[in-house]
């Protein structure tokens, strides 16, 4: 049984979740109003947070971006009306997880909520990812390699971020298409190709590598001794 907490003001859509995670074997928690949820949420350790991104008292962009500011780790699934491409990235800019569209079937909250548990815990160390000399500090934002800043825009960042949740794994096309953009579909455009060249160029082509007819791979470049 995991701890989830739903900040959401439409009464009739949290009885919904909440009836349904319980029924799961959840235990549930609920507030209705933004500023309400992030005190209790830096109070309370939760397994995972449901976060609508249009609440009263603190919306839920600002209320995501002050939990990570505070170094609160726990994952979160965005639930929004705005289902473009633009809101999920900001979503996920402002330190979300994952990010549903309204409306939704249980099924597909409910996979996504499981999915969000299965991760592994992310501690405050866990902040900085780093691999050999290149750092990403995910509160902050900021990238450096050798102590120096590296400049990356909002959706280089976010691609550097997912590649480094896998480093040393290969990735596929499809997983950043669907990890990075939200796409569940292929656009049939070389935009992961572009972004990735782009990274390259800013964090050095030395550290990601085309596995040919697989994807991609981030690692540390080996150094002679």
């Amino acid at each position: 049984m995991s701890d989830i907490f739903l900040i959401e003001d439409e009464q009739n859509l949290a009885d919904f979740v909440i009836r349904g995670l319980t029924k799961e074997g959840h235990s549930v928690d609920h507030a209705a109003r933004g500023d309400v949820g992030l005190e209790r949420a830096l109070r309370c350790r939760y397994d995972a947070l449901i976060v609508d991104r249009m609440l009263p008292g603190l919306d839920g962009l600002s209320l995501v971006k002050a939990l990570r500011a505070k170094q609160c780790a726990v994952p979160v699934l965005f639930l929004s009306n705005l289902g473009e491409l633009d809101d999920r990235v900001l979503g996920l800019n402002a330190g979300g997880d994952d990010y549903l569209p309204k409306p939704f079937g249980f099924s597909e909250l409910l996979a996504r909520v499981n999915a969000l548990l299965r991760r592994p815990a992310v501690s405050v160390e866990q902040i900085v990812l780093r691999l050999g000399e290149l750092e990403v500090h995910l509160v902050k934002r900021e990238v450096k390699r050798c102590g120096q800043d590296i400049d990356l825009k909002p959706r280089e960042f976010t691609l550097l971020e997912y590649l480094m949740r896998h480093a040393n794994q290969v990735v596929t096309r499809t997983m950043l298409l669907e990890g990075v953009w939200g796409y569940h579909f292929d656009p049939k455009t070389n935009i992961v190709e572009t972004h990735i060249s782009r990274l390259r160029a800013r964090i050095g082509s030395d550290m990601i590598q085309t596995v040919r007819g697989s994807g991609y791979m981030i690692h540390a470049p080996r150094t002679d001794a």
